[in-house]
């Protein structure tokens, strides 16, 4: 479980985040969706330690993230951001291969190599795993930086925005493989989504934000609702029933 409690982040008098009290459900998928500047990124870089809070504290399984020595903390939750700069000239493989510097130090042993292997053909990556980054699409490049953390082996796992520059068809390949990964390898995946319906579709449960705030928790059933949804993105939401389940029309 990831928990919060009364955490905030001020940057200046008049821009904060927070004070949020949440709980996150141990397993499964959660999407963090909400208008641009609503905290989304900012709620998942402080739960994966890479932004300071200001008040408050954070636990993930148990383990408060602002105590926990770093070794141990990356072997207990993964994270993915928005912007990734590796050298292109790294293989599939080696950059997967980096998930695993928190157990390995460098030295990958024979366990390692069947983790990246795994973690290589979970995201169907097994033909190109000889091939550079710079080789690559920007789906297919998406998928190896998926799985980069999925090496890891955490049981949480957070993704910034990782449908970012994915057209339709990728962006569902996406969504299936981390959904897969959630069932599958048991993981706690969180993720900040700025589609509402890829939520509604692929998340077991859907944190909704405005201002900074936690304005809504609870399942998609719960969450695509017109009102909910309207007030939360500040435009008309229509939510209609779907081949596949409730769609939001906001167009």
């Amino acid at each position: 479980m990831i928990t919060l409690n009364a955490v905030s982040k001020k940057y200046s008098s008049t821009v904060a985040i927070g004070p949020v009290t949440l709980e996150i459900p141990t397993g499964g998928l959660t999407a963090l969706v909400g208008p641009n500047g609503a905290g989304k990124s900012t709620m998942l870089t402080m739960v994966g330690r890479l932004l300071g809070i200001d008040e408050g504290s954070i636990e993930v399984s148990g383990y408060d993230v602002t105590k926990t020595n770093s070794k141990d903390l990356a072997k207990i939750v993964s994270i993915l951001r928005q912007e990734n700069h590796f050298v292109t000239r790294l293989t599939v493989r080696q950059l997967v291969g980096f998930g695993r510097f928190p157990h390995s130090k460098g030295r990958l042993n024979q366990q390692d190599e069947e983790i990246i292997s795994r973690s290589i053909d979970f995201l169907d990556l097994g033909e190109l795993e000889g091939r550079y980054l710079d080789e690559l699409s920007g789906g297919q490049r998406q998928r190896a930086y998926v799985a980069m953390v999925l090496a890891q082996d955490t049981d949480t796992v957070l993704l910034d925005e990782p449908l970012n520059n994915l057209d339709m068809k990728h962006s569902v390949i996406m969504m299936q493989h981390l959904k897969r990964a959630a069932q599958e390898l048991n993981r706690t995946i969180v993720i900040v989504l700025h589609d509402i319906n890829f939520a509604g579709h692929y998340a077991d449960y859907i944190c909704a934000m405005k201002h900074g705030k936690v304005v809504q928790f609870g399942t998609p059933e719960q969450i695509m609702q017109d009102e909910i949804l309207t007030e939360v993105f500040e435009t008309p939401v229509n939510v209609v029933p779907g081949p596949n389940g409730p769609l939001a029309v906001y167009y």
